[in-house]
Protein backbone atom coordinates (compact mmCIF):
# COMPACT_ATOMS: atom_id res chain seq x y z
CA UNK A 1 0.00 0.00 0.00
CA UNK A 2 1.25 3.48 -0.92
CA UNK A 3 0.34 6.91 0.36
CA UNK A 4 1.10 10.40 -0.85
CA UNK A 5 1.81 13.83 0.60
CA UNK A 6 2.08 16.98 -1.48
CA UNK A 7 2.61 20.62 -0.66
CA UNK A 8 3.24 24.01 -2.24
CA UNK A 9 6.68 25.59 -1.85
CA UNK A 10 7.95 29.00 -2.99
CA UNK A 11 11.63 29.57 -3.75
CA UNK A 12 12.74 33.21 -4.21
CA UNK A 13 14.67 34.04 -7.37
CA UNK A 14 17.95 35.91 -7.30
CA UNK A 15 16.56 38.35 -9.89
CA UNK A 16 13.19 39.03 -11.46
CA UNK A 17 12.79 36.63 -14.37
CA UNK A 18 10.93 37.95 -17.43
CA UNK A 19 9.72 36.31 -20.63
CA UNK A 20 7.28 37.50 -23.30
CA UNK A 21 4.29 36.45 -21.16
CA UNK A 22 5.28 38.18 -17.91
CA UNK A 23 7.64 38.29 -14.93
CA UNK A 24 8.12 36.27 -11.74
CA UNK A 25 10.02 36.78 -8.49
CA UNK A 26 9.76 33.24 -7.15
CA UNK A 27 9.52 29.64 -8.31
CA UNK A 28 6.24 28.11 -7.12
CA UNK A 29 6.43 24.33 -7.08
CA UNK A 30 4.42 21.37 -5.84
CA UNK A 31 6.53 18.78 -4.04
CA UNK A 32 5.36 15.16 -3.77
CA UNK A 33 6.41 12.57 -1.20
CA UNK A 34 5.36 9.03 -2.13
CA UNK A 35 5.46 6.60 0.81
CA UNK A 36 5.69 2.82 0.70
CA UNK A 37 6.67 1.05 3.90
CA UNK A 38 9.80 2.69 5.27
CA UNK A 39 10.75 4.28 1.95
CA UNK A 40 9.82 7.65 0.45
CA UNK A 41 10.26 8.80 -3.13
CA UNK A 42 10.26 12.48 -4.02
CA UNK A 43 9.25 14.52 -7.04
CA UNK A 44 8.62 18.15 -7.93
CA UNK A 45 6.63 19.97 -10.57
CA UNK A 46 5.95 23.53 -11.69
CA UNK A 47 2.29 24.19 -12.56
CA UNK A 48 2.20 26.44 -15.63
CA UNK A 49 -0.67 28.81 -16.32
CA UNK A 50 0.11 28.73 -20.08
CA UNK A 51 -1.18 25.15 -20.03
CA UNK A 52 -4.16 25.85 -17.79
CA UNK A 53 -2.43 24.65 -14.62
CA UNK A 54 -2.29 26.13 -11.12
CA UNK A 55 -1.03 25.03 -7.73
CA UNK A 56 -4.64 24.24 -6.79
CA UNK A 57 -5.44 22.24 -9.93
CA UNK A 58 -2.30 20.14 -9.59
CA UNK A 59 -3.08 19.37 -5.94
CA UNK A 60 -6.61 18.37 -6.91
CA UNK A 61 -5.24 15.96 -9.52
CA UNK A 62 -2.85 14.43 -7.02
CA UNK A 63 -5.56 14.17 -4.35
CA UNK A 64 -7.76 12.24 -6.81
CA UNK A 65 -5.22 9.39 -6.80
CA UNK A 66 -5.26 8.68 -3.05
CA UNK A 67 -7.41 5.55 -3.33
CA UNK A 68 -5.52 4.32 -6.42
CA UNK A 69 -2.28 4.53 -4.47
CA UNK A 70 -3.79 2.70 -1.50
CA UNK A 71 -4.62 -0.06 -3.99
CA UNK A 72 -0.97 -0.13 -5.09
CA UNK A 73 -1.18 1.75 -8.38
CA UNK A 74 2.21 1.53 -10.12
CA UNK A 75 4.12 3.93 -12.35
CA UNK A 76 2.88 2.48 -15.62
CA UNK A 77 -0.74 2.65 -14.48
CA UNK A 78 -0.18 6.29 -13.53
CA UNK A 79 0.34 7.10 -17.21
CA UNK A 80 -3.33 6.27 -17.84
CA UNK A 81 -4.71 7.94 -14.70
CA UNK A 82 -3.50 11.50 -15.31
CA UNK A 83 -2.88 13.45 -18.52
CA UNK A 84 0.57 14.70 -19.47
CA UNK A 85 1.38 17.70 -17.30
CA UNK A 86 2.83 18.91 -14.03
CA UNK A 87 0.87 16.72 -11.60
CA UNK A 88 1.79 13.49 -13.33
CA UNK A 89 5.39 14.64 -13.59
CA UNK A 90 5.84 15.06 -9.84
CA UNK A 91 4.31 11.69 -9.02
CA UNK A 92 6.04 9.85 -11.88
CA UNK A 93 9.42 11.13 -10.69
CA UNK A 94 8.56 10.16 -7.11
CA UNK A 95 7.86 6.64 -8.39
CA UNK A 96 11.28 6.52 -10.07
CA UNK A 97 12.98 7.73 -6.88
CA UNK A 98 11.10 5.08 -4.92
CA UNK A 99 12.15 2.34 -7.35
CA UNK A 100 15.80 3.36 -7.02
CA UNK A 101 15.55 3.04 -3.24
CA UNK A 102 13.69 -0.27 -3.39
CA UNK A 103 16.32 -1.80 -5.69
CA UNK A 104 19.27 0.02 -4.06
CA UNK A 105 20.33 1.37 -7.44
CA UNK A 106 21.11 4.81 -8.78
CA UNK A 107 18.82 6.09 -11.53
CA UNK A 108 21.40 5.56 -14.27
CA UNK A 109 21.66 1.91 -13.22
CA UNK A 110 17.87 1.58 -13.39
CA UNK A 111 17.99 3.05 -16.90
CA UNK A 112 21.02 1.00 -17.93
CA UNK A 113 23.11 4.04 -18.83
CA UNK A 114 26.70 2.73 -18.81
CA UNK A 115 28.40 6.01 -19.74
CA UNK A 116 26.86 8.80 -17.71
CA UNK A 117 28.43 12.17 -18.52
CA UNK A 118 28.48 15.63 -17.04
CA UNK A 119 26.39 18.18 -18.95
CA UNK A 120 27.00 21.71 -20.16
CA UNK A 121 23.89 23.79 -19.62
CA UNK A 122 22.79 27.04 -21.17
CA UNK A 123 22.38 29.99 -18.83
CA UNK A 124 19.26 32.09 -19.42
CA UNK A 125 19.27 35.87 -19.73
CA UNK A 126 15.87 37.29 -18.84
CA UNK A 127 13.98 39.50 -21.30
CA UNK A 128 14.96 43.13 -20.77
CA UNK A 129 16.13 46.25 -22.57
CA UNK A 130 19.20 45.87 -24.81
CA UNK A 131 21.23 47.88 -22.30
CA UNK A 132 20.31 45.65 -19.37
CA UNK A 133 20.83 42.49 -21.41
CA UNK A 134 24.26 43.78 -22.45
CA UNK A 135 25.24 44.16 -18.79
CA UNK A 136 23.87 40.70 -17.97
CA UNK A 137 25.87 39.27 -20.88
CA UNK A 138 29.04 40.88 -19.58
CA UNK A 139 28.43 39.33 -16.16
CA UNK A 140 28.02 35.87 -17.70
CA UNK A 141 30.43 36.18 -20.63
CA UNK A 142 32.52 33.33 -19.19
CA UNK A 143 29.69 30.86 -19.81
CA UNK A 144 29.96 28.88 -23.04
CA UNK A 145 26.23 28.94 -23.91
CA UNK A 146 23.75 31.75 -23.26
CA UNK A 147 20.01 31.58 -23.88
CA UNK A 148 18.25 34.88 -24.52
CA UNK A 149 14.58 35.45 -23.81
CA UNK A 150 13.09 37.50 -26.68
CA UNK A 151 9.68 38.93 -27.52
CA UNK A 152 9.23 41.46 -30.32
CA UNK A 153 10.61 43.87 -32.94
CA UNK A 154 13.38 45.02 -30.58
CA UNK A 155 14.91 41.55 -30.44
CA UNK A 156 17.65 42.26 -32.96
CA UNK A 157 18.97 45.05 -30.74
CA UNK A 158 18.82 42.73 -27.75
CA UNK A 159 20.82 39.99 -29.47
CA UNK A 160 23.36 42.47 -30.82
CA UNK A 161 23.84 43.84 -27.31
CA UNK A 162 24.39 40.37 -25.87
CA UNK A 163 26.80 39.47 -28.65
CA UNK A 164 28.80 42.60 -27.80
CA UNK A 165 28.75 41.78 -24.09
CA UNK A 166 29.68 38.11 -24.54
CA UNK A 167 31.59 37.87 -27.83
CA UNK A 168 32.80 34.29 -27.30
CA UNK A 169 29.61 32.67 -26.03
CA UNK A 170 27.38 30.54 -28.21
CA UNK A 171 23.88 32.03 -28.37
CA UNK A 172 20.44 30.48 -28.56
CA UNK A 173 17.21 32.46 -28.37
CA UNK A 174 13.66 31.80 -27.17
CA UNK A 175 10.78 33.98 -28.40
CA UNK A 176 8.16 32.16 -26.26
CA UNK A 177 5.59 32.44 -29.10
CA UNK A 178 6.17 36.20 -29.39
CA UNK A 179 6.78 36.54 -33.15
CA UNK A 180 4.70 36.27 -36.28
CA UNK A 181 5.79 35.05 -39.72
CA UNK A 182 6.67 38.58 -40.90
CA UNK A 183 8.93 39.26 -37.92
CA UNK A 184 10.49 35.80 -38.27
CA UNK A 185 11.38 36.55 -41.90
CA UNK A 186 12.93 39.88 -40.96
CA UNK A 187 14.89 38.72 -37.93
CA UNK A 188 16.25 35.30 -38.83
CA UNK A 189 18.87 36.33 -41.44
CA UNK A 190 20.19 39.00 -39.07
CA UNK A 191 20.29 36.57 -36.14
CA UNK A 192 22.27 34.15 -38.27
CA UNK A 193 24.82 36.90 -38.89
CA UNK A 194 25.10 37.41 -35.13
CA UNK A 195 25.92 33.73 -34.64
CA UNK A 196 22.63 32.54 -33.13
CA UNK A 197 22.63 28.74 -33.36
CA UNK A 198 19.02 27.88 -32.41
CA UNK A 199 15.62 29.60 -32.23
CA UNK A 200 13.05 28.25 -29.80
CA UNK A 201 9.28 28.53 -30.43
CA UNK A 202 9.22 31.69 -32.56
CA UNK A 203 5.50 31.46 -33.45
CA UNK A 204 2.45 30.69 -31.31
CA UNK A 205 1.56 27.03 -30.88
CA UNK A 206 -1.30 26.25 -33.24
CA UNK A 207 -0.18 29.00 -35.64
CA UNK A 208 3.19 27.52 -36.52
CA UNK A 209 2.36 25.34 -39.54
CA UNK A 210 3.74 28.14 -41.74
CA UNK A 211 7.21 27.26 -40.46
CA UNK A 212 7.15 24.37 -42.95
CA UNK A 213 7.22 26.94 -45.78
CA UNK A 214 9.80 29.33 -44.28
CA UNK A 215 13.59 29.00 -44.53
CA UNK A 216 15.49 27.56 -41.56
CA UNK A 217 19.04 28.93 -41.80
CA UNK A 218 19.04 28.48 -38.01
CA UNK A 219 17.54 25.28 -36.50
CA UNK A 220 14.05 25.86 -35.08
CA UNK A 221 13.02 24.14 -31.85
CA UNK A 222 9.45 23.41 -30.72
CA UNK A 223 8.66 24.11 -27.06
CA UNK A 224 5.06 25.16 -26.41
CA UNK A 225 4.06 23.13 -29.49
CA UNK A 226 5.60 19.91 -28.16
CA UNK A 227 4.24 18.17 -25.07
CA UNK A 228 4.33 14.37 -25.26
CA UNK A 229 4.84 11.71 -27.92
CA UNK A 230 1.29 12.27 -29.22
CA UNK A 231 2.22 15.79 -30.34
CA UNK A 232 5.33 14.82 -32.29
CA UNK A 233 4.09 13.86 -35.76
CA UNK A 234 2.55 17.23 -36.56
CA UNK A 235 5.89 18.94 -35.82
CA UNK A 236 8.10 16.97 -38.19
CA UNK A 237 7.70 19.30 -41.19
CA UNK A 238 7.86 22.52 -39.17
CA UNK A 239 10.70 22.07 -36.70
CA UNK A 240 14.25 20.73 -36.60
CA UNK A 241 14.30 20.08 -32.84
CA UNK A 242 12.00 19.59 -29.88
CA UNK A 243 12.41 20.85 -26.33
CA UNK A 244 11.56 18.06 -23.88
CA UNK A 245 10.40 19.31 -20.47
CA UNK A 246 9.18 16.87 -17.86
CA UNK A 247 6.42 19.23 -16.73
CA UNK A 248 5.02 18.96 -20.26
CA UNK A 249 5.54 15.24 -20.85
CA UNK A 250 4.12 14.33 -17.46
CA UNK A 251 7.27 12.79 -16.07
CA UNK A 252 10.46 10.91 -16.81
CA UNK A 253 8.63 7.87 -18.18
CA UNK A 254 7.02 9.74 -21.07
CA UNK A 255 10.05 12.02 -21.56
CA UNK A 256 12.22 8.99 -22.29
CA UNK A 257 9.58 7.66 -24.68
CA UNK A 258 9.36 11.01 -26.49
CA UNK A 259 13.14 11.28 -26.77
CA UNK A 260 13.48 7.83 -28.32
CA UNK A 261 10.67 8.47 -30.79
CA UNK A 262 12.01 11.88 -31.84
CA UNK A 263 15.52 10.57 -32.38
CA UNK A 264 14.10 7.71 -34.45
CA UNK A 265 12.36 10.30 -36.65
CA UNK A 266 15.56 12.28 -37.15
CA UNK A 267 14.84 15.24 -34.87
CA UNK A 268 17.43 16.82 -32.60
CA UNK A 269 16.79 16.98 -28.86
CA UNK A 270 16.85 19.90 -26.47
CA UNK A 271 16.07 19.28 -22.80
CA UNK A 272 14.73 22.25 -20.88
CA UNK A 273 13.09 23.13 -17.59
CA UNK A 274 10.84 25.52 -15.77
CA UNK A 275 12.36 27.76 -13.09
CA UNK A 276 12.58 25.23 -10.27
CA UNK A 277 14.80 23.56 -7.70
CA UNK A 278 17.25 20.73 -8.25
CA UNK A 279 14.55 18.20 -7.41
CA UNK A 280 12.88 19.02 -10.74
CA UNK A 281 16.15 19.10 -12.64
CA UNK A 282 17.64 15.78 -11.45
CA UNK A 283 15.30 13.55 -13.54
CA UNK A 284 15.80 15.80 -16.58
CA UNK A 285 19.56 15.25 -16.22
CA UNK A 286 18.97 11.69 -17.41
CA UNK A 287 16.89 12.72 -20.44
CA UNK A 288 19.58 15.25 -21.38
CA UNK A 289 22.29 12.62 -21.82
CA UNK A 290 23.42 13.03 -25.44
CA UNK A 291 21.06 15.98 -26.14
CA UNK A 292 22.09 18.60 -28.69
CA UNK A 293 21.14 21.43 -26.33
CA UNK A 294 20.83 21.30 -22.54
CA UNK A 295 18.93 24.08 -20.76
CA UNK A 296 18.76 22.98 -17.13
CA UNK A 297 19.76 26.13 -15.30
CA UNK A 298 16.68 26.49 -13.08
CA UNK A 299 18.53 26.20 -9.75
CA UNK A 300 21.10 28.78 -10.86
CA UNK A 301 18.31 31.38 -10.95
CA UNK A 302 17.30 30.83 -7.30
CA UNK A 303 18.52 32.65 -4.20
CA UNK A 304 19.02 29.22 -2.64
CA UNK A 305 18.44 25.62 -3.66
CA UNK A 306 17.46 22.47 -1.79
CA UNK A 307 19.88 20.68 0.49
CA UNK A 308 22.01 18.25 -1.54
CA UNK A 309 21.11 20.23 -4.68
CA UNK A 310 22.81 19.65 -8.00
CA UNK A 311 26.40 20.77 -8.25
CA UNK A 312 27.24 23.26 -11.01
CA UNK A 313 30.84 24.10 -11.84
CA UNK A 314 30.07 27.30 -13.73
CA UNK A 315 27.84 25.83 -16.49
CA UNK A 316 28.91 22.20 -16.06
CA UNK A 317 26.39 20.00 -14.24
CA UNK A 318 27.31 16.94 -12.21
CA UNK A 319 24.97 13.95 -11.69
CA UNK A 320 22.51 14.17 -8.78
CA UNK A 321 23.43 12.86 -5.37
CA UNK A 322 21.32 10.02 -3.95
CA UNK A 323 20.34 12.33 -1.09
CA UNK A 324 18.54 14.54 -3.62
CA UNK A 325 16.86 12.08 -6.01
CA UNK A 326 17.43 8.84 -7.88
Amino acid sequence: MKSIEFFHESWPLSHVFTISRGSKKQADVVTVALHSGDLTGYGECVPYARYGESIESVMEQLSSLTSDLRNDMDRETLQTRLPAGAARNALDCAFWDMECKQHQQRIWQRLNYPNLTTLETAYTLSLDTPEHMYRAAQQHAHRPLLKLKLADKDDLARVAAVRKGAPLARLIVDANEGWDATLYTLLVPELAQLGVTMIEQPLPAGKDAILATLPHPIPICADESCHDSQSLDKLLDCYDMINIKLDKTGGLTEALRLRALALNKGMQIMVGCMVSTSLSIAPAFMVAQGASVVDLDGPLLLQRDRDAGLQYNSSTMLPPQAALWG
